[in-house]
């Protein structure tokens, strides 16, 4: 029921969470050492607001390749880690026990801050947290139990939530200390300074729960927005694997922010596409076509804008783009991975600067938004499962479903056991031997399989590529392609397979893609779909030169070319206006992103799309 009940926040809450702010960037120009003193500024507050206080320390955890991070938590071996006490970093936690609770289930807000260089944005996001926290610590209405995470983001946003969510449903005895029993005793941390603060109530140590997390909400702000004078809020949703959190929960907050509290409402959208001529001219034709109908009858309203259809394109495509890669659009992504709608809420307000007034604003108008959603959340007697897990955003406030996005999928990959059942039919009518006809599917399913083994050892090379001391990017991408063809060499020389006919191993190819699609589609529907799209196509159309005419093998050679990780990498870069480099040190890095976030997309690509590749190029030269 969100907006169904009047906002609660007063200008008394708004006042303390402007005072807060100021002592935060007082601290900051004075002390110097912020990374400690604002930390315990902050478990101050939350402990004269009435709430339990705790801290959670962490370390540094770079990510590294690991084949086993593919099957385990990327911190599975966190313990074993030996590092300096540098390394390590405090999260401040909240806690207000709600009265109408039973403790088995909270809310959960996250304020990411650096404490070594805090910046005005995230003094106002800590400003806009202490104002919500500040009014629940007086409402008799709170159903769930509130948990504020002060995440310390010296080491990135991600890594800080992430940490805390481990410890949080990870069983434990005693303090941190007795957790870690090997950090930093003698450090002048913030667990040794918190006996000189001056607090109603003792901050503790161990590790504070308040029960199953219904949701989580990830406050910051941003600088000025640009959307024709508005204070903009922008959404982001997404998390690992193309994971996002229920639609229900991006509902609340957009009617939230639209209706009651006059924020423009946006999601993330492929800037460069809205300057594409080709997309403008296709929203001018449907726009034309809707017209047209309207002439012919009123009652026909199918018609879109131009500006219209070139925001929701734009905006599908960055969605399709993010959960095909796999990597989280924020630290909201942690949560998803316990399965915790989470999103981020990021307020960029339309002129920000340090004027009280704007300053107060903002702050009145964000924690009223806050507000609602967590009074909506409250009011969940189960967790969010009516609408929708698997969609890909359009706007804000319209999408596309699994129901509709599924069609074009199936459709898209339905020709290829058609085709594959033809060409194994076909190539059964040439053989004379009936007693081979069953078995001839034999020999091609061996190459099959051998190549797409090689793709599995493709995939876990960089772990060792690693090991090599004092290597450059560009180095390390040689070594790999080096020692992958190389190995390719040595199977295809040592399996020497025998000589089939072309359609018979162009008909185990298509299964075996088609399988492959077909399973990535239940990992990553978003992935499959940018696959099938390279894919099919190839797979469909590749004949042996000797067999296929001129422009046939015109045509194949061009989608084997297109088709090639590489190419097609340095493409999509170049045609959404991705201009951060073009060079193989640039494919490295995107390669090892996918690879330190367990994405699938990395899996999916040496052991579905590359071995495809290869059998492609070795039906394009088959010598028939």
């Amino acid at each position: 029921m969100p907006g169904s009940a009047s906002p609660m926040m007063t200008d008394q809450d708004v006042s303390g969470a402007n005072r807060f702010i100021n002592e935060l960037t007082s601290l900051k120009s004075k002390s110097q050492r912020s990374s400690i003193e604002i930390p315990r500024l902050i478990a101050l507050h939350m402990a004269n607001l009435g709430g339990e206080v705790s801290y959670h320390k962490f370390q540094n955890h770079p990510n590294k390749f690991h084949p086993l991070h593919f099957f385990t938590s990327p911190n599975a071996e966190a313990n074993h880690v030996n590092q300096s006490c540098e390394q390590y970093a405090t999260n401040t936690v909240g806690i207000i026990r709600a009265p109408r609770g039973d403790g088995k289930e909270s809310i959960v807000l996250v304020t990411p801050y650096n404490p070594v260089n805090l910046s005005q944005n995230e003094a106002m996001s800590l400003g806009i947290a202490y104002s919500v926290f500040s009014l629940l610590t007086q409402v008799s209405w709170l159903a769930k139990d509130i948990i504020w995470l002060a995440a310390d983001s010296r080491f990135g946003q991600y890594s800080s939530v992430s940490a805390w969510l481990k410890d949080y449903h990870t069983p434990s005895f005693g303090g941190i200390v007795n957790l870690h029993g090997d950090m930093c005793h003698n450090s002048n941390y913030v667990h040794e300074s918190k006996l000189d603060m001056i607090i109603e109530t003792e901050v503790s140590d161990t590790m504070k729960r308040a029960g199953t997390m219904a949701a989580a909400l990830v406050i910051k702000v941003a600088n000025t927005g640009d959307a024709g004078g508005k204070d903009v809020l922008n959404v982001y949703a997404e998390a690992s694997n193309g994971q996002m959190p229920n639609l229900d929960l991006i509902n609340v907050v957009s009617y939230l922010a639209v209706r009651g509290q006059g924020f423009h409402v946006q999601v993330e959208k492929l800037v460069s596409l809205l300057d594409a001529r080709w997309l403008n001219f296709i929203g001018e034709v449907f726009e034309t076509v809707g017209k047209i109908s309207r002439s012919l009858n009123p009652q026909w309203k199918f018609g879109i804008s131009v500006n219209e259809y070139v925001e929701g394109s734009a905006t599908l495509f960055s969605s399709l783009y993010n959960q095909a890669l796999g990597v989280p659009t924020g630290s909201h992504g942690a949560f998803r991975d316990y399965q915790i709608d989470a999103i981020t809420m990021e307020i960029s307000p339309k002129l920000f600067s340090t004027n009280k007034g704007r300053q107060t604003e903002i702050l009145f108008r964000g924690g009223r938004l806050i507000e609602g959603v967590i009074r909506s959340v409250n009011n969940l007697l189960e967790k969010f499962h009516q609408s929708f897990f698997l969609y890909l955003l359009t706007s804000s406030n319209k999408f596309v479903s699994v129901g509709v996005y599924m069609i074009a999928f199936l459709l898209l990959v339905a020709p290829l056991p058609v085709l594959a059942a033809s060409l194994f039919s076909d190539a059964n009518k040439s053989e004379n031997n009936e007693q081979l006809k069953s078995w001839k599917w034999i020999y091609p399913t061996k190459t099959v399989f051998l190549i797409h083994l090689w793709g599995a050892i493709v995939s876990l090379l960089p772990y060792f590529i690693y090991q090599i001391p004092l290597s450059q990017p560009t180095s390390r991408l040689l070594i790999w392609a080096s020692v992958s063809l190389f190995i390719l060499t040595f199977l295809g020389s040592f399996f020497k397979a025998r000589p089939v006919h072309w359609a018979l191993s162009k008909s185990v190819t298509v299964s075996a893609a088609f399988i492959g699609l077909c399973l990535m589609s239940v990992i990553n529907f978003a992935t499959a779909e940018i696959g099938a799209l390279l894919l099919v196509p190839m797979c469909l159309m590749v004949k042996p030169f000797r067999v296929a005419h001129k422009v046939q093998s015109a045509l194949n050679l061009g989608l084997v070319v297109v088709g090639f990780p590489a190419i097609m990498f340095f493409l999509m870069k170049s045609v959404f206006g991705f201009q951060n480099g073009f060079s193989l040190a640039e494919l490295w890095y995107w390669v090892e992103s996918l690879w330190a976030w367990n994405s699938a997309t990395y899996i999916y690509i040496c052991t579905v799309h590359l071995p495809c590749w290869v059998l492609c190029m070795y039906i394009l030269l088959h010598t028939c």
